[in-house]
C-alpha cells in the first residue's frame, strides 16, 4: 500500500492542500492517517474518495448536501461486506432525495443557461448581419 503526502494528494485529485484540510475539518472527508511527526497523509482509496467529492461539488453541489450524502460512508462498501451492522434503505433514500433535488436545480440552471446561449447567438447574428449589410461608425 502507498502513502501519499498532502502536497501529492492534491496534485493527484486537483483540490488545493487548503481544500483538503477544510473538508476534513468540515467532516467531508474522514480524518487523515497521521505520520508519527504529525504530517497527513493519504492511500489509493483516500484519493478515489477526495475525486468522488470534487466531482459531485463541480455539479454544483452544497458542501451541506456532499456532507449529508457521503456521512454514512460507501453504501457499495456495505452492500459488499458480510456483516451489515445498519440497514442501507434510510442511507439509499437520503441519497435519492439528495440526488433529486441536486438534479432539479441543475434542471433549472441548464434552462437558464440555454436562454443566454440562444439571446447570445441572436445577438451575434444581429451583428454579422450588420457587418455583411456594410453597417459603418459614423
Amino acid at each position: 500500500m502507498w502513502m501519499l503526502s498532502i502536497s501529492e494528494a492534491a496534485k493527484l485529485t486537483g483540490i488545493p492542500s487548503y481544500t483538503l484540510r477544510y473538508y476534513e475539518r468540515l467532516g467531508l472527508l474522514p480524518p487523515s492517517k497521521r505520520s508519527s511527526s504529525g504530517r497527513r497523509f493519504y492511500t489509493e482509496d483516500d484519493l478515489k474518495f477526495m475525486k468522488f467529492i470534487k466531482s459531485l461539488k463541480e455539479t454544483g453541489m452544497a458542501l451541506e448536501d456532499i456532507h449529508e450524502f457521503v456521512k454514512d460512508g460507501c453504501i457499495l462498501e456495505k452492500i459488499n461486506s458480510d456483516v451489515q451492522s445498519t440497514p442501507i434503505t434510510p442511507s439509499l433514500n437520503k441519497r435519492i432525495e439528495i440526488l433529486t433535488r441536486h438534479l432539479e436545480g441543475m434542471e433549472m440552471k441548464k434552462k437558464e443557461l440555454e436562454g443566454v446561449i440562444d439571446a447570445t447567438k441572436v445577438k451575434l447574428d444581429t451583428y454579422y448581419s450588420m457587418l455583411k449589410d456594410g453597417v459603418e461608425e459614423k
